[in-house]
């Protein structure tokens, strides 16, 4: 039963990156001395946050669409 579509791993990796650029984000941030500045890493880990949970979402429920 395979359920993993090209539209659902593209999700995931899509969701993978995010994590990724959020974890990033906050190490840069505790650094204390970001290399593309304050804001814009600010910027990044905001947006990353929530991208990262509507991608696994929308993963998830492509997978789910395609159970056979």
């Amino acid at each position: 039963m395979n359920t993993i579509t090209p539209k659902s791993g593209l999700f995931l990796a899509c969701s993978c990156i995010a994590a990724i650029a959020a974890v990033g984000s906050i190490f840069e941030l505790s650094s204390g001395q970001p290399d593309l500045g304050t804001q814009t890493t600010a910027i990044i880990l905001a947006l990353s946050i929530p991208l990262t949970g509507l991608f696994f979402v929308a993963a998830v429920r492509d997978a789910k669409a395609n159970i056979k």
